[in-house]
């Protein structure tokens, strides 16, 4: 029901975001992982991972762990319209190149953070 209200909402333009959350018990396969979506993998209460479509447009989904005794992690807050910010940035090492915050849902590119055009869509 909240994912309906944050899209009227959107619909609206009474608020934004470019992400919302789906929680997941299972690590989704890439199939499982769509554009605009963040997949929050909570098992039995234990937050393990956090899985989008790279917003650069490379096609990429990026695993973000949320093991807190393991290197990188990162951690994830959801809003009532279960929007997600995530901390720290994301950083993307390969071809892409993308380096960008996700806050409230909305993707928030750092300075030169953007793919150059001919990295999107590879």
């Amino acid at each position: 029901m909240k994912r309906l209200i944050a899209k009227t909402f959107r619909w609206l333009r009474l608020i934004e975001f470019d992400l919302l959350s789906r929680e997941s018990e299972t690590y989704p396969s890439e199939e499982q992982v769509v554009p605009g979506e963040l997949v929050f993998v909570v098992d039995a209460g234990i937050e393990k991972w956090a899985c989008f479509k790279c917003p650069g447009g490379c096609g990429t989904t990026i695993p973000l762990s949320l093991n807190p005794k393991r290197r990188p992690r990162w951690a994830v807050a959801l809003d009532w319209f279960l929007r997600p910010t995530v901390k720290p940035s994301v950083h993307q090492k390969n071809d892409c190149g993308c380096h960008f915050w996700i806050t409230k849902g909305r993707i928030d590119w750092c300075k030169d953070g953007r793919p150059s055009p001919g990295v999107a869509g590879r």
